[in-house]
């Protein structure tokens, strides 16, 4: 059995040594002992064969109203402690020069692909023009507070600090105090959001992210890629170029969320110039201080004058333009007078002095001076630029055809939504060539479509480095973009801004290839894209309408179709994966998911979401964030320059006939069984999910509605909560019992050899059932249901859950889940402990909380021992949505 790494294992000690310390302080040694009590409970049940969990629950059940938050508390506290130190451990300056996190170094990754054929040029030009975009976005899956994550990055430091054997003891002593001081502010701290944060918090959120860790981040592994490419290819990185880009969807993703408006929209771009500005301030006034030589170019002097400091004289110019740009955009914030001249607007302004500097450097010798800090800030500026990161704008396909619905009325044309798909077409190209403006004056149009007016008129006003994409949800037809460029160019758009539909359900990825080749037939609007399209493939609405197989196979297929499509009309096709953090959710291993995309489909150029606790898990900190921007890197190299090969044609037979069966064995649960959603909604903590305020977005698209309007993120936390993890695997458990009774199991482990995709997919299907425990959702069951029919569905789950973990076993000939992961199993084993108090006492407080909400009033206690709950069960899982 592996064991926790000895460092590893310390760090948590330590860590957990001094939480305890602050319990003792305060509420006391009381309550110190019986956490303790609740912890040897919790495991030696764990050790008993049985896990009956009998011990810990009735000590539980034992605790005062007063006691339970204190207990709640301290697990969900230990919890994130014991992350902190994993996180840190995967980064940590190891003595013995090794780390779990498998991150192979990009020179390795060079080596392979030359060894295995590809050419020094081939390599050069793949990097030079690679595309790899991650886009944050305010999905509402981050529990901590962002007090809390800043006092948890002070620890890290902490931890840092003491990972020196040369600390004389007083060195170390100072650290240990600072280290209890933060774990003792983060105990008296309250870990629940109690208001929800607005649209415009959750972005100053993302650039925070990019202040705290990107900022730092992404120079270093730009510096790294350039001298890995130097010694593979003898040629490094181009200056201008800029592989990695960084998008947001906070304050731009108004699909399902009315707080997104223009008015936040607005705020938004601006927030981002005012957090550039300054910025880019900061690296100006360094450099003014490291820049002090006297040799410059003629082109430098002519710029700078008869100045002896030639290099500070232009840094000063531009310092002066980043402050009037910083209090420009400050004033615009504030909707206050706002004096715009001499401010730097085009990214252009902001790079080309620098450039010139570097030039300059070059000319007179003084590379090493050049290629420090300077070269550092014009990464920055050719990635960031002064809008800081490029906010894609989201919304549903509907909205956009309304508001040219209402135009088209009021200028008595007929009557736009009863229009066949070819009349739309027709109109649309018409306006589109035609001069004349579609815009009535005088016009008043209702609310929504001002709205959506308005919006175009924000993103109108931008610079293209400062846009990202406009994605269309429920986008279907040529139509759906049409009316997106036509809406904006009405609103004074000058170039063409990317536009993006985005196809979720089951049914829109089978029809994604055929939207796109009609749209591609039309001859205007290749034109216009310039032979560039991005599409998104959604994950998160695909998993939940169809069960997480068939869902991964309709996304695969699309991918397949649509890559296809896009070379035969001559397109250069950039898919965008909606990816979420979960399974069920498309979450998983970010380099096995690129690697096992269909070949072809990533082409140079790759998109993807982050979202909630993934960023802060993936780029918190600026050595994990150079960690995972290696690892997303490589994977794109890689899969570019070495696809995996196509599958084989019974391969595909043996994906339609597993899906056919796991498709309707997930329906016939989700959607047709009458007990599924009671079930549901009595098991899960899904209706008190809403008293966590995660995020700025409504849990449900729709006020009222059953499982099939809420949203994917609830769904996917819900079933975490209570350890079923129902979507992840419902459906697959009858395709792989069908497969093993007749005998196709050689056949499966033939794909699993042979074909990433679907080895990938069975890899995430064992982390799931590894995460899944039937004694706990059996308790669940047990405590919150009173309905025999309901119990009866949960008991025929659970047989099936456990069918499946066997049915796996046998597929991967193994004896036990995770046995080629040990360390990911020992790192479960050990949050069991933790986790499992928090689920007894959740099921218990949800049952009190409802019982209470029938007589209309829940004690504030249980109310916010239940939200504890909830968060450390989340930490402990190590995702929630």
């Amino acid at each position: 059995m592996t064991e926790l790494h000895p460092d590893l294992r310390e760090n948590v000690r330590m860590l957990g040594e001094l939480l305890g310390q602050s319990i003792q302080r305060h509420p006391g040694q009381e309550c110190f002992e019986l956490i303790e009590e609740v912890r040897a409970a919790a495991k030696s049940d764990r050790r008993k064969e049985s896990g009956s969990g009998q011990r810990l629950i009735s000590l539980l059940g034992k605790l005062r109203d007063d006691e339970l938050l204190p207990v709640t508390r301290a697990f969900n506290q230990f919890l994130n402690l014991a992350n902190l130190a994993e996180q840190y451990h995967g980064i940590r300056r190891r003595r013995d020069h090794h780390s779990d996190l498998k991150v192979e170094p990009l020179s390795e990754v060079f080596e392979r692909l030359k060894a295995n054929g590809t050419s020094a040029d081939a390599l050069h030009q793949c990097v030079a023009g690679m595309r790899l975009e991650f886009v944050l976005t305010a999905h509402p899956t981050e529990v901590a507070r962002r007090t809390l994550i800043m006092k948890y990055d002070e620890m890290s430091d902490c931890l840092s600090s003491l990972d020196h054997d040369d600390l004389l003891p007083s060195e170390r002593e100072e650290i240990i105090g600072r280290l209890s001081r933060l774990v003792a502010e983060a105990w008296h701290t309250d870990e629940i959001r109690h208001e929800r944060p607005t649209a415009v918090d959750e972005a100053k959120w993302g650039f925070a992210v990019i202040e705290n860790s990107l900022w730092e981040a992404l120079p270093r592994f730009l510096g790294e890629l350039d001298a890995s490419l130097q010694e593979a290819t003898g040629r490094g990185l181009p200056l201008q170029a800029s592989p990695i880009r960084i998008a947001s969807w906070m304050g731009g993703d108004r699909d399902g969320n009315p707080n997104v408006t223009h008015e936040v929209t607005r705020k938004v771009f601006l927030l981002g110039r005012w957090m550039a500005a300054d910025l880019f301030l900061r690296d100006i006034k360094s450099l003014r201080a490291e820049l002090s030589m006297w040799q410059a170019s003629d082109e430098l002097r002519q710029l700078a004058g008869d100045s002896r400091e030639p290099y500070r004289q232009v840094l000063a110019n531009l310092r002066d333009r980043l402050i009037k740009t910083r209090d420009w955009a400050e004033a615009s914030i504030n909707n206050e007078p706002a004096d715009a001249n001499g401010i730097l607007f085009e990214n252009e302004d902001l790079i080309a002095p620098l450039e010139l500097c570097y030039r300059s450097l070059t000319e007179c010798g003084l590379e090493h001076i050049a290629e420090g800090a300077l070269l550092d800030t014009i990464r920055r500026a050719h990635t960031f630029g002064l809008p800081l990161i490029r906010l894609d704008i989201r919304q549903e396909a509907t909205r956009h055809a309304e508001a040219v619905a209402e135009m088209v009325e009021f200028l008595g044309l007929g009557d736009y939504l009863s229009w066949s798909e070819k009349e739309r077409q027709t109109f649309l190209l018409s306006e589109l060539q035609g001069r004349r403006p579609l815009v009535p004056r005088n016009w008043e149009p209702s609310a929504p479509v001002r709205e959506v007016l308005d919006t175009c008129e924000v993103v109108a006003r931008q610079t293209p480095e400062a846009l990202g994409s406009y994605v269309i949800s429920m986008a279907s037809q040529p139509s759906d973009v049409l009316s997106v460029i036509l809406l904006l160019r009405e609103s004074g758009m000058t170039f063409p801004m990317r536009v993006v539909p985005l196809f979720e359900t089951l049914d829109d990825l089978r029809g994604a290839p055929d939207s796109m080749a009609a749209l591609f037939e039309v001859d205007w609007y290749r034109e216009y894209c310039h032979g560039q399209q991005e599409v998104m493939i959604g994950y998160s609405d695909s998993s939940k309408d169809a069960g997480q197989l068939m869902a991964a196979w309709a996304q695969y297929q699309a991918q397949e179709k649509l890559t296809q499509v896009a070379t035969q009309y001559g397109i250069h096709l950039t898919l965008f994966h909606g990816r979420g953090g979960t399974v069920g959710r498309g979450g998983g291993p970010a380099n096995s998911a690129i690697l096992s995309q269909p070949p072809g489909s990533v082409n140079g150029s790759f998109r993807i979401t982050e979202q909630g606790e993934m960023i802060r898990f993936k780029f918190g900190l600026p050595r994990l964030a150079v960690q995972s921007l290696t690892l997303y890197t490589s994977a794109v190299i890689e899969a570019t320059l070495a696809p995996p090969p196509e599958p084989e044609d019974n391969w595909r037979e043996t994906m339609d006939w597993l899906t056919e069966r796991s498709l309707k064995a997930y329906r016939e649960v989700v959607r047709e069984n009458p007990d599924f959603v009671p079930y549901f909604r009595q098991v899960t903590p899904e209706q008190a999910l809403g008293k966590l305020a995660l995020g700025s977005r409504p849990a449900r698209r729709k006020a009222t509605g059953g499982v099939e309007s809420l949203r994917a993120i609830p769904w996917i936390f819900a079933w975490t909560q209570m350890r079923l993890m129902l979507p992840s695997w419902l459906g697959s458990d009858v395709a792989l019992e069908d497969a093993a009774r007749e005998g196709r199991l050689p056949v499966l482990r033939e794909m699993m050899q042979g074909w990433p995709f679907f080895k990938t997919y069975v890899d995430m299907l064992e982390m799931v059932l590894a995460k899944a425990d039937l004694r706990i959702a059996g308790y669940y069951e047990q405590t919150l249901l009173d309905d025999d029919q309901l119990r009866s569905l949960g008991d025929s789950l659970g047989k099936r859950l456990e069918a499946c973990v066997q049915r796996l076993l046998e597929l991967k000939e193994q004896s036990e889940l995770l046995e080629h992961e040990p360390v990911f199993a020992h790192s479960m084993r050990v949050r069991n402990p933790y986790t499992d108090p928090l689920h007894y006492l959740q099921a218990e407080l949800l049952k009190r909380d409802r019982e209470n909400d029938n007589q209309g009033e829940v004690p504030d206690l249980v109310e916010q021992a239940l939200k504890v709950t909830m968060a450390g069960i989340s930490a402990g899982m190590r995702n929630t949505g």
